[in-house]
């Protein structure tokens, strides 16, 4: 039985626009990261790491790839009460999609009045971190909370960044800022920092109910937590509490990871989220066996990796290689290989994040660089060496110089 009978619903929809051209084809939580884990699977293994079981996955744009992870990763049991449930985009209410989160919740009332929860969970689906959320469900409850919200504490000199929440020492909300320009009010006895909002958030049934669907009467409304129903339900006084991430613990946390958490919406900040996972002592251990991450099961053999002939030397250093990879004569430096990946024979590749069955030809160098699924590289191509021939091949160039090769290109 679920250690919590709360419903979750994780807010799987949204395009991932900066995220182009690894959304071209996929929904953001469907992005691939740490080679072989999607980016929905941390949410999801959070949930069900901390007891909780009735789950509904909201999806809307380009989700087909999404929507077979899930069903292909996540067999519960629902003889046991348990479900992980794709809920696509009905347009239950006036004939749009979903205008907004809180709209999105409001299109699917139906899920909770059929269900009944005390407590509803809305999560976002693509954020990287880990989190025992039961510990949140006790702060919630132990406050007498309508709402609480998860922050984590950041630089104030980063707050134009980030939806800025402002507590008073009780940690009771008292106002909230969407990427406020000018100095906002820090948290109370740290002077250095402020107060970043996760997007997740647990409420009561009733007042979640009661607010998205006031919230849907008011055509002037963007129908948005953040930008909505937060801001209106503090102006009426209601029980708003914040949650400190940075005080979260889970089993087997080393003392670096505690309050990781990763907006990954730029590549340039999926890049870097990729490559901190190669560190020796890493911010996000995907090691760890206490907290498990779980996701699809390839029936792929293990990384092979051949040749030792003079500079011909299968080879890889600081790198994650993925089940099915071969690594045939050439080398990999700093760099995530997802599944049936291979690299030929005196091929270089550092500082790179190659997806599925991407084949790499001799000779080729390829340096700091996302290449998507499918991709066949012919040999002596050279990506990421001069990044404006790169753009003149029609590969998009990141502003920290990242070079991204869409799913399926043909070079």
């Amino acid at each position: 039985m679920a250690l919590d009978t709360a419903l979750v619903m994780i807010l799987a929809g949204g395009e991932g626009k900066r995220l182009y051209p690894l959304t071209r084809d996929r929904a953001k939580p469907a992005v691939p990261f740490g080679g072989r884990y999607r980016i929905i699977d941390f949410v999801i293994n959070n949930f069900i790491n901390s007891g909780f079981y009735k789950i509904k996955i909201l999806t809307q744009y380009k989700s087909d790839s999404l929507n077979q992870h899930i069903a292909r990763s996540w067999p519960v049991s629902p003889i046991l009460g348990q479900y992980i449930d794709l809920v696509p985009a009905q347009m239950r209410t006036d004939g749009h999609w979903y205008q907004g989160t809180a709209d999105a919740v409001y299109q699917n009332l139906t899920h909770i009045n059929d269900e009944k929860p005390k407590h509803v969970c809305v999560f976002g689906g693509d954020h990287i971190y880990r989190m025992d959320v039961s510990q949140m469900m006790r702060y919630h409850k132990k406050q007498e909370a309508e709402l609480t919200i998860s922050a984590i504490p950041i630089p104030i000199e980063q707050a134009g960044e980030f939806g800025i929440i402002e507590v008073d020492d009780n940690w009771k909300l008292t106002g909230f800022q969407e990427k406020p320009q000018t100095m906002p009010k820090c948290i109370p006895g740290r002077p250095d920092m402020c107060l970043a909002s996760m997007g997740n958030y647990i409420f009561e049934t009733d007042i979640l109910m009661h607010e998205v669907k006031e919230d849907a009467k008011n055509i002037n409304s963007n129908h948005d937590f953040g930008k909505n129903i937060i801001p209106k339900m503090l102006q009426e006084g209601r029980r708003i509490y914040v949650y400190d991430f940075s005080q979260n613990e889970y089993t087997g946390m080393s003392n670096s990871e505690r309050g990781y958490w990763r907006d990954v919406g730029s590549i340039d900040s999926y890049w870097q989220a990729n490559m901190d996972l190669l560190n020796y002592q890493p911010e996000l251990n995907l090691y760890c066996t206490d907290w498990p991450l779980r996701t699809y099961n390839y029936n792929f053999p293990p990384a092979k990796f051949i040749w030792e002939e003079g500079d011909r030397v299968g080879m890889a250093t600081n790198s994650m290689v993925s089940e099915g990879c071969i690594i045939s004569g050439g080398s990999i430096s700093r760099c995530i290989l997802s599944p049936s990946v291979k690299i030929n024979s005196y091929a270089n590749v550092t500082d790179s994040i190659l997806m599925e069955n991407v084949n790499v030809g001799r000779y080729c160098e390829i340096k700091k660089a996302i290449i998507d699924k499918n991709v066949n590289i012919p040999p002596y191509t050279k990506i990421g060496i001069d990044k404006e021939e790169d753009k003149k091949r029609g590969f998009l160039v990141s502003p920290g110089g990242i070079t991204v090769v869409p799913k399926g290109a043909e070079l």
